[in-house]
């Protein structure tokens, strides 16, 4: 039997504006603060967003392993969080961090810089 992500210690008035997938999750974009770059995508539910905003580090929700993981306690390759918002829908996290090491679990700097599907001609 899995565990599914629960609401957690969210400030109520943001928990009240998160629009949520059927399985309680929002995606999370990381990108990196400084240069724009677009990092990884990740689950949050209102746990792992309430531990990204009191903790200064990504939580996500892992929808593979069903349990919280911390980026960078594993692998330590961590993100500082910068800033956090909401897009204007409130169904999609941005989450500007400040990426030590890969951010990708294969070990590249970004999940997108592998399989490119179209590239502007110069």
């Amino acid at each position: 039997m899995s565990t599914s992500p629960r609401p957690g210690n969210l400030d109520p008035a943001i928990a009240a504006r998160l629009k949520r997938s059927a399985d309680g999750l929002v995606p999370a974009i990381a990108q990196q603060y400084d240069t724009g770059e677009v990092l990884m995508l990740g689950w949050m539910d209102d746990e792992a967003l309430h531990r990204t905003l009191t903790t200064g580090r990504c939580t996500y929700w892992s929808r593979s392993r069903q349990e919280y993981w911390v980026k960078g306690d594993t692998s330590g390759h961590f993100q500082h969080v910068k800033s956090v918002a909401l897009d204007c829908d409130a169904d999609t996290v941005l989450v500007k961090v400040d990426q030590v090491g890969a951010a990708c679990h294969t070990g590249a700097r970004t999940c997108f810089d592998e399989d490119v599907l179209l590239r502007a001609a110069d």
